[in-house]
């Protein structure tokens, strides 16, 4: 196998295998969030404030890890990050106090957000090498993974402890790291074809003109990234709690949306061919909307779960469009401004939905994505022409 293929097939099939794993790590923590939270006595805000802990953690390293990769090598970076995400993973069910449990995933969020950094790097540099655009397929495979993490521990909720789960899960990434890693290792990252170069090497910096509109677009990014950071977090909680869900039942919730998400993202590159940046922006931000307002009010599962669905098939592309159009607006510059704030509203989302849960519910409280998502459209829709401009 070492020496059969295409070099870049078999580092595309290498990278996709990275981006199923960390969905499916991440997944698989997902679902055991409210077993945790019961074994370590939490109140919503108190878990709330834990889970920032891996918000936290990621977007401290993000910063970090962009200097490492570029210094070792982001294949050499994503190997390092995927043995440390699939290390710490197991750590969160071995905690019994909500400081405990932050201060662990303070740590699987460094782990997170340093392989999110170091295998999107890696990708963009294979990107450029095949002058295609085969981005949207790792972001699926991504989504694929957590849908299949999701749907396993949906399985075997009733079965196996967090701590055997979450172990599992440990010995799984270690072993898929140290197949998929060999690849990464052996093969040098792509060199850009000729032209690449010439036409990067003068990227533009967001002007007077350009910046609020490369904020906009950041704007948009947030409030997608809390929608996905808060059903992550608090999909298997509410359909447990405040439907009567069983574990197992209640862990579908998140492989519904991370289902829906992957159609979306597979599909969608035929989606903006047929209707365009902007309005794919303001039809999925209504949709998600919509969705989310059934997910969090509908009184039984099944309405419920269906909501979820919506919402992930709404939510799937707008970080994507949101982060390439302020690129194009702003080059390198517009990409960084709209991640960070993108990744903001991912560290925002699990605390703010804690604190709303405990003074009202948290049905209420995951109301606010639905609020954020419709807030997206409608920035899509009044800034369209300033963005055609």
């Amino acid at each position: 196998m070492p020496g059969s293929g295409n070099p870049h097939t078999r580092l595309r099939v290498a990278l996709t295998v990275f981006f199923a794993l960390d969905g499916f790590v991440f997944a698989g923590w997902v679902v055991r969030i409210p077993a945790i939270k019961e074994q370590t006595n939490a109140s919503s805000s108190a878990l709330g404030l834990a889970l920032l802990g891996v918000s936290a953690g990621a977007v401290v390293t993000m910063m970090v890890t962009g200097h490492l990769c570029r210094r070792f090598g982001s294949h050499l970076m994503t190997v390092i990050c995927g043995v440390l995400l699939s290390l710490s993973v197991a750590l969160p069910p071995l905690t019994h106090s909500a400081v405990a449990l932050g201060a662990v995933l303070l740590l699987f969020g460094a782990a997170y957000g340093g392989i999110n950094v170091a295998f999107n790097s890696a990708a963009v540099d294979l990107v450029r090498a095949l002058q295609r655009p085969v981005m949207p397929s790792f972001h699926a495979a991504f989504s694929l993974g957590g849908m299949i993490g999701a749907g396993l521990g949906a399985l075997v909720a009733g079965a196996l402890t967090p701590t055997q789960h979450l172990l599992g899960l440990t010995l799984t990434g270690l072993l898929v790291t140290g197949l998929a890693g060999r690849t990464l290792l052996r093969i040098p990252p792509p060199t850009s074809p000729e032209s690449a170069p010439r036409e990067q090497s003068t990227p533009r910096r967001p002007g007077s003109r350009t910046r609020p509109l490369v904020i906009t677009f950041g704007l948009i990014a947030l409030c997608t990234a809390y929608g996905e950071g808060a059903l992550a977090d608090w999909s298997a909680l509410h359909l447990e709690q405040d439907l009567d869900a069983t574990a197992g039942a209640a862990a579908v919730g998140y492989s519904c949306f991370a289902l829906a998400m992957t159609i979306g993202r597979l599909t969608g590159s035929r989606l903006l061919e047929r209707l365009g940046q902007t309005r794919t922006l303001v039809y999925g931000g209504t949709t998600a909307a919509v969705g989310m307002l059934l997910g969090a009010l509908a009184p039984a599962l099944w309405a419920a779960l269906l909501g979820f669905v919506i919402t992930g098939l709404g939510l799937a592309n707008l970080f994507p469009i949101a982060v390439e159009r302020a690129g194009a607006l702003a080059g390198p510059d517009g990409v960084a401004i709209a991640s960070t704030l993108g990744y903001g509203g991912m560290l925002l989302g699990p605390p703010a939905i804690g604190f709303m849960a405990d003074w009202f519910s948290l049905p209420t409280a995951l109301t606010s994505v639905a609020a954020l998502a419709a807030s997206a459209a409608l920035i899509a829709v009044v800034t369209r022409r300033a963005a055609a401009g």
